[in-house]
């Protein structure tokens, strides 16, 4: 119902089609008033719609209900236009700016996107220009042991060259409950995604190697990389459009800011600074109590990005 309801509304906010009947040529679907909608007003108002909503009113039913809602539209134009809607100042200032926003509109697609066009040589040439940014990240694989202390963390390496199992005292004794279950493995992960001290430690040891403590905000960690998988460069094709979109956003900026310095040498522009800076143009000041912290004096509180959790 809410989707139908949403379709409705979408009908209506659409540009009426329908003309005078003396203007109208084939067959008619129905007539308001004078007013003939054709076939070719019906498929025109039809393809205006989103692919979710035409399925809406696809059979036999569906059709009726959308000439239906054509019908209602035109009602209320009719209706809208008796009761002099039209000759208000407010909707005659909607108008200008209407019209003001489709005429910006089409100069910008005649005049400025015809210069942002992006070649295929073009993105070709940004990919191999670029091919560092292209390249899946390297994910590394790891077990740990969390302990409170160095000092627990150096009974752990003991126990280690004794020959004792990491994942069977990982279990025993590890404080991240979550990995300690699985035997301290936490799976993959890429950069960033682990406090930094735990990445680094990772980082530089071999797949089997085991690490010295590694102190974190956690506690001590005994590390064992597990796999390794070295990032590797992603094809041209899966990043071809991802590319033109970039370029072609580039290019227009691009091409509307030349074209709008252009235009500032045939058009006086005259900015009042003066007017702009007055004080009473300002957002009002809060007041606040003597001794109060005031709002922008409130340090900022920095969001962390939220980690992998390694406890």
């Amino acid at each position: 119902m809410k989707k139908a309801a949403a379709v409705c509304i979408l009908v209506f906010a659409l540009v009426s089609c329908s003309k005078k009947e003396a203007e109208q040529k084939g067959p008619y679907l129905a007539k308001i008033d004078g007013t003939t909608i054709t076939q070719a007003d019906y498929d025109r108002e039809f393809k205006a719609l989103p692919d979710y909503a035409q399925q809406i009113f696809t059979d036999a039913s569906g059709r009726e209900k959308f000439l239906n809602e054509i019908i209602n539209k035109e009602l209320l134009y009719k209706e809208a236009g008796k009761k002099g809607f039209d000759k208000s100042p407010e909707f005659k200032k909607k108008i200008e700016e209407f019209t003001k926003l489709t005429l910006v509109s089409e100069l910008f697609e005649k005049e400025i996107m015809g210069k942002a066009k992006v070649s295929d040589q073009d993105i070709k040439d940004y990919y191999d220009k670029n091919k560092d940014s292209f390249v899946v990240a390297t994910e590394i694989r790891a077990s740990h042991i969390l302990v409170k202390t160095e000092e627990d963390a150096q009974k752990v390496l003991a126990r280690l060259k004794k020959g004792e199992k990491f994942e069977a005292i990982a279990k025993a004794v590890s404080l991240d409950t979550a990995s300690a279950k699985n035997g301290g493995d936490v799976g993959f992960f890429k950069k960033g995604q682990m406090v930094p001290e735990f990445e680094r430690a990772a980082a530089s040891l071999k797949v089997g190697e085991i690490s010295i403590p590694v102190k974190t905000q956690f506690g001590y960690h005994i590390i064992k990389v597990t796999d390794k998988k070295t990032g590797s460069p992603i094809e041209f094709e899966k990043v071809r459009d991802l590319i033109s979109q970039k370029l072609s956003g580039e290019k227009q900026k691009d091409a509307f800011d030349a074209y709008v310095a252009e235009l500032k040498k045939t058009y006086k522009v005259e900015i009042n600074k003066e007017a702009l800076s007055k004080p009473d143009q300002a957002p009002a000041k809060t007041e606040t109590p003597e001794g109060a912290v005031k709002p922008e004096q409130k340090p900022e509180q920095k969001k962390e990005e939220p980690k992998k959790d390694t406890k």
